[in-house]
């Protein structure tokens, strides 16, 4: 068995960007995050809280974050949640994708995408211990 938490079209509230007078500007950025979790987390016996992953506390770090300061990059955004999502030891791989829409005009979303495996993960977490 697999089992992924999948965050799909979360529309949060941040400032990414310089931008002059002629430059498109973004009205949202969206993410999207897949994480990987021990399916003993999601194929349950009871139900209950205590049995499953509750992401409501990394949904809020995610909103802090994204609240938290003016960025540059949407890369450097995309970098702090995944920091945060590390300090989840349920989650063991992720997938997490940050767009911004218009691109042009009324147009087009323009984003990135990082993949960080388990080896990846372990190594987030070891240099966390370590700092």
């Amino acid at each position: 068995m697999r089992a992924t938490v999948n965050l799909r079209d979360l529309v949060i509230e941040t400032r990414i960007g310089t931008y002059g007078p002629e430059d498109v500007m973004p009205r949202a950025h969206i993410l999207d995050m897949v994480m990987t979790i021990d399916p003993a987390l999601v194929f349950i016996d009871r139900d209950g809280m205590e049995h499953v992953f509750d992401y409501d506390p990394l949904i809020r770090d995610i909103d802090a974050l994204a609240r938290d300061d003016r960025y540059h990059t949407q890369e450097r955004l995309m970098t702090r949640i995944v920091q945060a999502a590390a300090r989840y030891p349920e989650i063991t791989e992720m997938s997490v994708s940050l767009r911004k829409t218009p691109v042009l005009e009324n147009s087009g979303h323009l984003g990135v995408t990082l993949v960080v495996d388990a080896k990846d993960l372990a190594e987030l977490r070891q240099q966390k211990v370590a700092a």
